[in-house]
């Protein structure tokens, strides 16, 4: 089987397929006693996303499991910035921290480095092209620069974001600099994945449900476009999805704007909105990762509803975000099977 019949490059290029192509978001992680037992071989969790044989082996592990239609690189958003030498670390029980960018050194981020840094993420995306099943697509990814620039600018996540809200408002040509620096960085490492493999990429904006109408427009819709616009400026045939968890309402235009193939949503998107966003193209998503937790009736009942309002144009199921530690992975098997029993 080749690349142009993988079904979720079918559904990027506008196509229903029944049933729809499923993959998770984190669908290699804490939840699988495969993935733990992998991660503690590993030291750190950077070590694990820059060992190629151990990057491989725990992207594999959900595949052989479930059949996903799609693998998805095992990495982080946060490469990007250790790529910088912004000191990224992972701390047990408080999640990522970053030495804080101040507005004076913005300016002197040298992207020289970079794509000898992640040289090891592109070696994974390499390997996994060869060693998946031919008709399993291969996805990559990178963080999107509001995203990746809130956890600069605080040093860690925050529950509103404030840090990266008040230093765009104080700081406004330094923090539109960064985001710009940012979304070239990311476009670059992008279209390294395209070229070691990858299928389709997706851009990860986890943060665009902070902010206001304007400030979406200039801080998440803008360099989006931009990485978008330089991908396939070099790709062409580039396929990208663009997550903007949170936006709600200001997704009406975002695939316009962005000039994505699809567009995720997250779990708070109504369906009837989400019907209305799938007549311009493929929407991925958009099951509450709870319901993975919950199983049983809520799981089958959030997949039906879904496949009901969703299933009869271009969908790839998903998560509204990423799957969550505590899931069961019997009900992600159930998932899989209850997707796949209605196209039968």
């Amino acid at each position: 089987m080749t690349a142009s019949v993988r079904k979720i490059v079918e559904v990027l290029n506008g196509k229903t397929v029944s049933p729809p192509p499923v993959w998770l978001m984190r669908q290699a992680g804490r939840y699988l006693p495969e993935y733990r037992e992998t991660r503690t071989k590993a030291g750190s969790f950077l070590d694990l996303c820059y060992n190629p044989d151990l990057a491989v082996e725990v992207t594999l592990q959900p595949i052989r499991r479930y059949s996903f239609d799609a693998a998805i690189l095992f990495s982080d958003i946060l490469v990007i910035p250790d790529a910088l030498k912004r000191n990224v670390r992972f701390e047990e029980g408080h999640g990522p921290r970053l030495d804080p960018i101040a507005a004076e050194q913005i300016r002197t981020l040298d992207p020289r480095g970079v794509s000898t840094h992640l040289s090891p993420v592109i070696e994974t995306v390499r390997r996994l092209r060869v060693e998946l099943p031919p008709e399993v697509a291969l996805l990559g990814f990178c963080g999107a620069p509001w995203t990746v620039a809130t956890y600069m600018i605080a040093g860690h996540g925050t529950p509103d974001q404030a840090p990266a809200r008040l230093f765009a408002y104080r700081e406004p040509d330094a923090f539109a600099f960064l985001l710009d620096f940012l979304a070239d960085v990311s476009a670059d490492y992008l279209v390294a994945q395209i070229d070691a493999g990858a299928d389709a990429v997706q851009i990860f904006d986890s943060w665009a449900g902070v902010l206001g109408e304007d400030e979406f427009a200039r801080f998440a819709v803008r360099p989006v476009r931009r990485i978008i616009d330089s991908v396939r400026a070099r790709r062409p045939s580039a396929k990208i999805i663009a997550f903007a968890k949170g936006a709600g309402v200001l997704l009406k235009n975002y695939r316009q704007e962005t000039k994505a193939d699809a567009i995720g949503l997250d779990w708070a998107v109504p369906l009837s909105f989400a019907a209305d966003l799938q007549k311009d193209g493929p929407v991925q998503g958009n099951l509450d990762p709870m319901r993975v937790v919950a199983g049983g009736k809520a799981l089958d009942d959030g997949i039906s509803a879904i496949l009901d309002k969703l299933g009869n144009g271009p969908l790839i199921f998903n998560l509204g975000h990423g799957i969550t530690p505590q899931a069961d992975p019997e009900n992600v098997q159930r998932l899989v099977e209850g997707v796949r029993r209605r196209g039968t």
